[in-house]
């Protein structure tokens, strides 16, 4: 019997070919298969969460009124006398612009400063040599404040009584000035004490060198109702 296929159509010619073919196809998916990833899908529960309400912080804002800036301070006038040019003018300072290492300069002799300069008559003392003392002595500065001090019907009728302290200056003269209250008790004892501090008579003054000098002076004035 005549066979009916073309050589062509034989098939076991090419049967190294297509086993070549799936070799390699079976080689390239085991490749595939081993470098393939997988991930874990989380699930996520929406139903479980909660809404989480925030307040804000309210801010209380004040204004602040800031004061005006003080006023500049006037500008300083500064006078200037001309002379004429045949007026001779004497200067203490003499600046010789032709000097060098050769030229002899006098050594500078400060002026003497007498006592007198030293005290300024400004300034007041608080501990001094001889301290002022009122005249008569401290038993006749008691008697002046108690036939002198006059007890505020305030502070009578509200029942106030305690030391008043008080500070004053001593002139050079013997004058009492500056009179102020450091500590008071009110009721109008503060005042009352105050008018008769500045109604004493001159005091003697405080000495410091031998020569009379501003003195602080401090004074308590003690105020007590009869029982």
């Amino acid at each position: 019997m005549e066979a009916k296929k073309t050589p062509k159509a034989d098939l076991e010619s090419k049967r190294t070919f297509f086993i070549q073919v799936g070799l390699v196809i079976a080689l390239g998916l085991m490749l595939v298969a081993f470098e393939w990833k997988t991930y874990d899908v989380e699930k996520m529960d929406l139903s479980s969460r909660q809404v989480e309400t925030v307040e804000e912080e309210m801010v209380e804002i004040t204004q602040q009124n800031k004061p005006p800036p003080p006023p500049a301070p006037p500008a300083q006038t500064t006078l200037i006398h001309i002379v004429e040019d045949d007026v001779e003018v004497e200067d203490d300072l003499i600046i010789d612009a032709e000097a060098n290492e050769l030229t002899v300069i006098e050594a500078y002799t400060p002026p003497a400063v007498t006592e007198e300069e030293e005290v300024s008559e400004v300034e007041i003392f608080t501990v001094v040599e001889e301290s002022p003392s009122f005249p008569g002595g401290d038993v006749a500065r008691i008697k002046f404040l108690q036939q002198n001090i006059v007890y505020p019907q305030m502070a009578r009728e509200s029942g106030i009584q305690g030391t008043v302290y008080v500070t004053f200056v001593v002139e050079r003269n013997g004058n009492v000035t500056d009179v102020r209250i450091l500590r008071g008790i009110g009721g109008g004892c503060d005042e009352e004490a105050v008018r008769v501090i500045k109604a004493m008579p001159k005091w003697q003054p405080g000495k410091q060198r031998g020569k009379p000098v501003r003195v602080q002076f401090n004074m308590p004035i003690k105020f007590t109702l009869a029982g």
